[in-house]
């Protein structure tokens, strides 16, 4: 049985990862998907995948968060696992390190930072680490004997460890390094972290360089611990590694930090392949030591490695590098995967109709318009053997018109934290004002390889619109709005988090007032006369720091149930999308969670395409007159 589940998902792991999720269930019971992959190490959907073949056998139980059934137990007696024995240290939860009373406050503060900080950009694997985690990278730090004095080089810092470190300094009274530098390619999280340093009294000097790049020569040879959190590719891991190698002083016994999300046995033999080539040597290794806002198919953690240098360390790659570095960049495959309703096999991945197996679901099979899908082979994309879609007949999707029956939400961030696990807009360039009344005066024409998904209405058809929203009509938020708005925030994380949302309505109005200080550009609310608002829609431009590309993020959109409410909805997204033509964007992403319908019903609508866990849209280019 084990072999069958393990052949079933294609799981690298074989039958020993079918045993420790049976093991982690025991254990654990009731736990979710991401429960068990924190426990077993294996991507989330892996073991939804795995859990979806052991319900299917009758060993877990339909309800979630899951449980075995009388068979499953029955399973793991004969497997001789029915010792429910935990050994893990309750008060470190198996870290090592317990931040100290005297850190609290240093947490705090971080938390506030991330929340005024620069955005995560999961282009090139940005997934931010919780300000415990930062806590804790400094504690690491200190518990080697690498800190306190010497130098610290960052290779990447979109983690702020660096102003981690002049936190804590400044809560102890004290600097705790003589200097620290920053390596990073953002000029936005450069920018941050000398503007916050400036008044904490640790020295941080800040380079902006693509690490593709040989490290600059003034760096060579420098610092006496370097830390990163490269891509979580063998190759990510090799040059950012290698970098660092490249600054630290020579000489065995200097540290390097390294942290990484668990990959299969394959891969991460590659990694430590990597490590070896470089004449580091592993000093310390702790499973799920670093938490992410965001990283939801790692479950949200990674391990954290104290590597020491050797007489035989030195870089293994001092020139240009021009090869795959991102998880994205490296996705040359696609996975087939087999419809359980009807046995139709479908492809999913680059190339294919759907890039995402999330993406799949969200449609349906088109063969039955069911589901769920069974995970099978990874083949090349221009392999023939398998049909990229079924032979028959595949229906034209419709989109639905009907307004939502709860209120439609954008989700925050994908991993919620405190309310400072959200994004703060970063700065919007070329702001106007949200409420826009007419169209662009022209459409450019649509760039090779675009299909643009809307163009703004005609002035009849705005004005239809609008007539169909009154009473209501679209303005720019303001101070006065926060209580409300709040509110709609709450009601988002319900619909995005459930059980696990933070829907305090008085914490996400403090949260939107900080961000309403910064801008209030692109803040939009809907309102009747002397009423307070019955809708609520957030767009932030941000920039690519890779490409420079400047892009919209749809951040949240929520309508209370007033009778034309699907009219207000549509007014307001409306009124959202021409803010993006104003400023010259022809880009707009809007992240959702996958239950939440309504939403990806009112996106569909507005001819957002799915990209990865991600919708995407393409507007016409050229500043537009509204």
């Amino acid at each position: 049985m084990l072999t069958d589940v393990a052949e079933a998902v294609r799981l690298q792991e074989g039958p020993p990862g079918v045993r420790s999720v049976l093991r982690a269930l025991r254990r654990l019971a009731p736990a979710s998907t991401k429960d068990l992959s924190r426990a077993t190490g294996l991507p989330v959907p892996i073991v939804a995948a795995l859990g979806n073949e052991l319900r299917r056998r009758g060993f877990v139980t339909t309800q979630r968060p899951s449980r075995l059934t009388e068979a499953g137990l029955d399973l793991v007696a004969q497997l001789g696992m029915d010792l429910s024995l935990d050994a893990t240290c309750t008060t470190c939860d198996g870290r090592e390190l317990v931040i100290p009373d005297v850190l609290d406050q240093a947490v705090r503060r971080l938390r506030a930072l991330m929340e005024s900080g620069p955005a995560a950009d999961m282009a090139i694997d940005q997934s931010h680490c919780t300000a415990e985690t930062k806590v804790r990278r400094v504690l690491a730090l200190l518990t080697a004997g690498t800190l306190p004095g010497g130098s610290l080089l960052l290779i990447g810092d979109d983690d702020l460890v660096s102003l981690a470190v002049a936190v804590v300094g400044d809560v102890l009274g004290a600097p705790i390094v003589d200097r620290v530098t920053v390596v990073d390619i953002s000029p936005e999280i450069l920018d941050y972290i000398q503007k916050v340093s400036a008044g904490l009294g640790t020295r941080v000097e800040t380079v902006q360089h693509d690490l593709r790049l040989p490290l600059p020569a003034e760096l060579h040879g420098q610092h006496d611990v370097a830390m990163t959190d490269p891509p979580y590719t063998a190759e990510g891991a090799r040059l950012f590694l290698s970098r660092a190698v490249e600054g630290l002083r020579p000489g065995p016994a200097h540290s390097v930090f390294f942290s990484f999300g668990g990959k299969s046995p394959d891969e991460m033999l590659e990694v430590q392949r990597e490590i070896m080539g470089l004449g580091l040597v592993t000093n310390g290794f702790i499973r799920n030591f670093n938490e992410y806002e965001g990283s939801g198919i790692l479950g949200g953690v990674g391990f954290f490695q104290h590597l020491l240098t050797t007489t035989s360390t030195a870089p293994t790659h001092e020139g240009e590098f021009s090869g795959p570095l991102y998880t994205g960049d490296k996705r040359t495959r696609q996975r087939e995967y087999t419809c359980v309703a009807c046995d139709a096999r479908l492809r999913v991945g680059p190339g294919a109709r759907w890039t995402s197996v999330a993406a799949l679901r969200d449609e349906g099979c088109p063969n039955c318009g069911k589901g769920p899908f069974r995970p099978g082979r990874l083949v090349p994309a221009d392999d023939p053997t398998t049909p990229a879609e079924p032979l028959a007949e595949q229906p034209t999707e419709q989109p639905s018109a009907q307004a939502p029956q709860s209120p439609p939400a954008q989700q925050a961030p994908p991993v919620q934290q405190a309310p400072a696990a959200g994004e703060t807009p970063a700065a919007v360039r070329n702001p106007a004002a949200p409420a826009p009344a007419s169209t662009p005066a022209s459409t450019p024409a649509t760039p090779v390889g675009r299909t643009v998904g809307w163009r703004p209405p005609a002035g009849e058809d705005r004005a239809a619109l609008a007539g169909r929203a009154r009473p209501y009509v679209t303005r720019q938020a303001d101070e006065r709005d926060l209580p409300a708005i709040g509110r709609f925030e709450a009601e988002i994380a319900r619909v995005s988090f459930g059980e696990d949302a933070i829907d305090d309505p008085a914490r996400w109005e403090s949260r939107l007032g900080r961000a309403m200080e910064k801008s209030k550009e692109g803040m939009i609310v809907a309102d009747g006369p002397g009423e307070e608002p019955v809708g609520w829609c957030w767009v932030s431009i941000n920039q690519n720091a890779m490409t420079g590309d400047r892009y919209a993020n749809f951040r949240s959109l929520a309508v209370s149930p007033v009778d034309n409410r699907s009219d207000v909805a549509e007014l307001l997204l409306t009124a959202g999308l021409e803010f993006c033509l104003a400023n010259g964007i022809t880009e707009v992403v809007g992240r959702v969670h996958v239950g939440n319908v309504p939403m990806r019903t009112v996106y569909r609508k507005f001819g957002f395409d799915p990209t990865s866990l991600s919708m995407k849209l393409f507007l016409p280019e050229g500043d537009g007159a509204r």
